[in-house]
């Protein structure tokens, strides 16, 4: 994770002139700080605009002076840049002005079932900047975003990156809750019962407490042979476990067959 933020950085800001097109990249010249032109780049069709477009030529044209921010450097180290990034200085500039870990209110705007749209608080007028993914709403279990915020509900969230080329603010609400399985981690070795909540191919997800589910693989169903969970057992029906591991690394909680075990 730490790697992707750091590409996800904003790189330095050059002023650029647009020397012509390659296909539907944009060829520019970098311009010092005396005006003499010097080295050679690119700008990829997709770093172009956030506008829509059917081709670069639409927007900008042979001889222009545009800002970019460098991304990189590929083909032989030829400098890569993005337009985009600094399309709308306003959005540039309130996306640079965000830290990971601040936290930040917002409005909800939409809901879907990739994730969750949100008018941060101090965004430019127009834009809908903030975006949580659905791994990032709550530690506990759900079908859809929905059960976990709604379109017009106020928020207050954790940032993850603020990223210019996008210009998008990923937050996350789960970091400004208390981890549950932390409480749980002291249940190793007990003998629990709740509803299966979920069937998979290879095993069932039991309801433990609240917002902690744990795994129990189909191999501890059952000594008998069986091709699928749902020969065994129902979605919703109570099943008696033990709790065999809690991994808060990667918030997993395993479960064996809670035959031989004493009960506390």
């Amino acid at each position: 994770m730490q790697s992707l933020i750091n590409q996800l950085r904003p790189g330095a800001v050059r002023t650029v002139k647009v020397t012509g097109f390659d296909g539907a990249d944009v060829l520019v010249q970098v311009v010092d700080a005396e005006g003499e032109e010097a080295e050679i780049g690119r700008i990829p069709r997709q770093e172009a605009s956030m506008r829509r477009m059917e081709h670069p030529s639409e927007l900008f044209e042979v001889g222009q002076e545009i800002e970019a921010e460098e991304i990189g450097r590929w083909r032989g180290g030829q400098l890569h840049l993005s337009s985009r990034a600094c399309e709308i200085p306003a959005l540039r500039s309130f996306l640079l002005a965000l830290e990971r870990g601040q936290v930040v209110a917002g409005t909800v705007s939409e809901v879907h079932n990739f994730g969750v749209f949100v008018h941060i608080d101090a965004e430019p007028d127009g834009l809908c900047t903030g975006f949580i993914r659905v791994p990032d709403l709550t530690w506990g279990w759900i079908n859809h975003p929905s059960e976990a915020v709604e379109a017009g509900q106020r928020i207050t969230a954790e940032v993850i990156t603020a990223e210019t080329r996008s210009g998008q603010v990923t937050l996350s609400l789960k970091a400004l809750q208390e981890d549950p399985l932390i409480r749980f981690a002291g249940q190793v070795g007990r003998i629990l019962t709740g509803p299966i909540t979920k069937i998979v191919p290879f095993g069932v997800f039991v309801q433990l407490a609240p917002d902690v589910v744990g795994f129990l693989h189909l191999s501890e169903l059952t000594d008998d042979p069986a091709e699928t969970p749902d020969q065994l057992v129902d979605e919703g029906e109570l099943i008696t476990v033990k709790v065999a591991e809690v991994d808060l690394q990667r918030h997993r909680v395993r479960l064996g067959a809670a035959d031989g075990a004493d009960r506390t």
